[in-house]
């Protein structure tokens, strides 16, 4: 079965997170996913506060900016989170907006370089073991971790492009694909990523996690309009969905055959409830997604 979840946009306020989480965790949706967006809210410290008002809930931030983050801190608050609340954290890496990184003094030259030795050093920091590397942007001696996780939490990539899919397949433990994705591209994203896993000699489970443009309820196929304007996409694509569940659910249901196994549903910047938009995709559209 599909895994379902929702996102929190980091338009809201911060304070209002806890009660989205709540309704999250109180409706038995399975995942919500929290954005590191500049210059919002912080992705490690709104998981961490969300987790801590829930009992059940998994949170995913999707995603971390690696040139915005050293490596040992970010393994260090995610090791962290993670003994905390066991089981309940994905986290998710990438090279962030570019512009964003240029405002803040942190872009790269070779984002795709810089992530592959992020992750290969994250990982291996989330195992308890100590590394050592003198990669072009990675640079660390004799760092181990003094909590490690007991089970290291997911780690995913986000990505769009296809050396970054191909990335993703060769050393991640899952892809996060943004809303602009449409069944065709989930598709082709499914291919590149195989092929790194091909690569790499990987048999293991690969989460494709989707966000999915979604918004119900009076005004949804405006809000929906103007949601994918304001983030310039191509109106002729198929990539979002208005109307009441079960056009909603239909919706999930054809992301998923095209290679969704996590499907999260992005309420449009201006949804009027937040909470109950979580309540309506934990209770009717997960009845009708199958």
């Amino acid at each position: 079965m599909t895994v379902l979840g929702v996102v929190c946009r980091p338009q809201l306020p911060p304070e209002r997170l806890r009660s989205v989480a709540r309704a999250a965790d109180s409706s038995g949706l399975e995942e919500l996913w929290l954005w590191e967006d500049c210059f919002l809210e912080g992705g490690v410290s709104s998981a961490a506060a969300a987790l801590a008002c829930t009992e059940r809930l998994r949170l995913g931030i999707g995603l971390m900016p690696a040139p915005l983050r050293n490596v040992a801190l970010a393994a260090m608050e995610v090791a962290t989170i993670e003994r905390m609340f066991p089981g309940r954290l994905l986290v998710g890496v990438g090279h962030g907006v570019q512009d964003w990184m240029l405002q803040v003094g942190a872009r790269v030259a070779s984002p795709l370089t810089l992530l592959c030795e992020y992750v290969a050093a994250m990982k291996q920091l989330l195992a308890g073991e100590e590394v050592n590397t003198t990669g072009r942007y990675v640079q660390l001696e004799r760092v181990r971790l003094g909590w490690p996780p007991a089970s290291p939490p997911p780690l995913l990539i986000g990505a769009s492009q296809p050396r970054s899919l191909r990335l993703s397949g060769q050393c991640a433990d899952g892809t996060i694909l943004t809303a602009g994705t449409s069944p065709h591209d989930i598709r082709n994203a499914c291919g590149l990523i195989a092929a790194g896993r091909a690569d790499a000699g990987n048999h293991g489970r690969h989460a494709v996690v989707v966000y999915l443009h979604a918004a119900t309820g009076p005004g949804a196929l405006e809000r929906l309009a103007r949601e994918r304007a304001r983030s310039r996409e191509d109106p002729r694509l198929n990539a979002g969905v208005a109307g009441g569940a079960d056009v909603v659910a239909a919706a999930v249901r054809q992301w998923s055959a095209a290679g969704a196994t996590t499907v999260v549903l992005q309420p449009t910047a201006d949804e009027p409830d937040p909470e109950g938009f979580v309540r309506f995709v934990a209770g009717e559209v997960r009845a009708l997604s199958g």
